[in-house]
């Protein structure tokens, strides 16, 4: 098996194409968004999510692997001799992102156009996730012999909280190595610290203009796409002007206003992108505010759109705040204001969502984001959800060495060990990193509107994969 060459291993994956597309958009017609409120106890996290495990734990039965369900949080197929001491684990996850705003295809009704798959989950994290199983399921029908186990593992909550993936490894056991088909090649063997500082205040004003609410953002690892604020003035055609000013000098923000009585909506539209690479879209919501605060609100209105508007607008790496770092190995600190909420004589939040280097940490973060605060902005600060440290594989691990020398046999392309502000479930392991599935070049729209995957490069990234976890198993 190791004499195989990279058009040997295409040329068996070829074989599986059609039967990876039927599974793949079966899955991507399941819309499995964390769903709380629809949660029950047999389905704690919603029914799509739950659906779609389910639905894959069914293929994984219908193909012949050892399966298991821990929880209806995790699945998991597996391959090799149950009593070998070490194990190789391939994780990826089935939940998805909601859909945003402007997409020109149907988000759950996968279609093929271009050599594209457009799909929410197409390349985070449903189509990897199969690509991965596919390759598993190669090595199974080939009957090739395996000195290490290979489970692959599913969850369904890795966009929000990891609900479960913890528990599961410390009830069913860690693996020797292994790595998580959610990023891109050749390799991502470091991954920057995760963490969310929440701002809450209470929603009081007190000026001659009223901000009745304000609302942007879905997610933390989101970049707002749309931001939309009522506003109660005595004059309202006071914002209609404004807002022609504020556009005419700038340029990269687009918006629109409406008015009825004393009431104006004022929606501020930016692009959206994966909150991990923040400096590469554009936030509609500080946009909203920075436009905003020009004008006469006062109580936790005036210190909202002034935080959102002035500390921490158009400034992904956060200097303004006094929480910028930077080291050789993970470069800088990145900040998204993925969530952010107003709503009169109610409690509101921001969230910022910060992906930091070795040199810093949550509680350093804490105190810059506090010192940005108005003395006006009556609020508090504090770590929410689920945070993360910093997470690197040494580039002389045999596990690192191993996957960039099937990439480059694959390819022919240089390759060299990354790290990255997003974080995957190769993290969750000591000896565990991101491999694939998205190829240098092709456009990144994970978290994005018109979400794709090339479909020539299913079967292209099937056989890098049944390589490694191959060669992962017997020699390194």
């Amino acid at each position: 098996m190791n004499n195989k060459n990279a058009s040997e291993w295409l040329a068996e994956s070829l074989k599986y194409e059609d039967d990876l597309l039927r599974d793949l958009k079966t899955l991507l017609a399941i819309p499995s968004v964390r769903d709380d409120e629809s949660a029950t106890p047999d389905a704690p996290l919603g029914p799509k999510t739950k659906e779609a495990l389910t639905t894959w734990e069914s293929m994984a039965e219908r193909d012949g692997f050892r399966t298991g369900d821990f929880k209806g949080l995790v699945g998991y197929a597996e391959l090799g001799d149950e009593d070998t001491a070490e194990s190789i684990d391939v994780i990826g996850h089935l939940d998805v992102m909601p859909e945003g705003e402007g997409w020109t295809k149907e988000p759950f009704t996968p279609v093929i156009e271009d050599g594209r798959l457009y799909a929410r989950g197409a390349s985070d994290d449903k189509g990897p996730s199969m690509i991965a199983y596919y390759a598993l399921k190669m090595l199974k029908d080939m009957n090739v012999p395996m000195k290490r186990r290979v489970r692959l593992v599913m969850g369904i909550d890795e966009e929000s909280e990891w609900t479960g993936m913890e528990e599961f490894f410390n009830t069913k056991g860690y693996p020797t190595m292994g790595f998580s088909p959610d990023a891109e090649f050749p390799i991502i063997n470091g991954e920057k610290g995760n963490v969310s500082q929440v701002v809450r205040f209470a929603g009081t004003n007190g000026g001659t203009v009223e901000l009745r609410d304000f609302k942007a953002g879905q997610r933390p690892n989101m970049v707002p796409g749309t931001a939309v604020a009522h506003v109660t003035v005595q004059d309202p055609q006071m914002l209609v002007s404004g807002l022609e000013r504020y556009l005419a000098g700038e340029k990269r923000a687009k918006a629109e206003i409406e008015v009825e009585g004393h009431l104006a909506t004022i929606t501020f539209y930016g692009k959206q992108v994966h909150g991990a690479s923040p400096e590469t879209g554009l936030n509609a919501g500080t946009f909203l505010a920075n436009f905003l605060q020009q004008y006469d609100f006062g109580g936790n209105a005036k210190g909202f759109l002034t935080f959102l508007g002035t500390a921490v607008h158009d400034d992904s790496t956060a200097f303004r705040i006094g929480a910028l770092k930077h080291d050789d190995l993970m470069g800088d600190l990145s900040m998204n204001i993925g969530i952010q909420r107003f709503e009169a004589d109610k409690d509101g939040f921001v969230n910022l969502n910060f992906r930091y280097p070795q040199n810093t940490n949550p509680e350093e973060i804490g105190k810059a984001v506090t010192g940005a605060l108005t003395p006006d902005f009556d609020a508090t600060v504090a770590v929410e959800g689920h945070a993360q440290g910093p997470h690197y594989v040494s580039g002389e691990d045999p596990l690192v060495t191993t996957l960039l020398d099937v990439y480059r046999k694959h390819t022919g392309l240089p390759a060299a060990e990354q790290v990255i502000g997003g974080g995957t479930f190769g993290r969750l392991l000591d000896r565990g990193v991101a491999f694939g599935a998205m190829f240098e070049g092709v456009p990144d729209t994970m978290h994005q509107p018109d979400e794709f995957y090339p479909v020539a490069d299913l079967t292209r990234s099937m056989a890098i994969f049944a390589e490694a976890i191959y060669r992962l198993a017997n020699e390194a």
